[in-house]
């Protein structure tokens, strides 16, 4: 007869919790249905001391009825660009129980005019979305002047 010693092994992990809390009524929750009210909700949520300062990554995170449950920023970076993870847009999504995203990002410079990695982000967060059957609405470049829509512009 073989002699095995068999040491109980204990594996230790982390707890994950799912929950989000609010402190806004659903019956005060802005409802969003355009791409202007969309840069409303935004830039009354922008600071607006880093709007012309630093570009900023922000998700607005709605749900089946298109009211805001939230908004989330994800990135602050340079005078230039900010780091935009897609895994970080829908981790909050995904945390949020969300039906829907309108993401949004500044331009210090005050251009409207969407770079090409601007275009590119929003391709990725679109075909992201699809597979998580959480709807990409719009892309809005938000500026102290007005806003750029690429639900809008058709690039969504």
């Amino acid at each position: 007869m073989e002699n095995t010693n068999h040491q109980t092994l204990q594996h230790r992990v982390a707890e994950i919790q799912l929950v989000y809390r609010s402190n806004v009524k659903p019956s005060q929750r802005p409802k969003v249905s355009s791409s202007r009210e969309a840069y409303e909700v935004f830039f009354k949520n922008w600071n607006l001391d880093k709007i012309e300062f630093v570009e900023q990554f922000k998700v607005m995170l709605l749900n089946r009825a298109h009211k805001v449950l939230g908004i989330y920023e994800l990135s602050c970076g340079s005078v230039s660009g900010t780091i935009a993870d897609p895994k970080l847009v829908f981790v909050a999504a995904l945390k949020s129980n969300v039906s829907s995203v309108i993401v949004a990002h500044n331009h210090p410079s005050g251009c409207l005019k969407p770079s090409q990695a601007d275009i590119n982000l929003t391709k990725k967060l679109k075909d992201g979305g699809k597979l998580l059957d959480i709807a990409v609405l719009d892309h809005v470049i938000v500026t102290n002047e007005g806003h750029y829509s690429f639900a809008d512009e058709g690039m969504l």
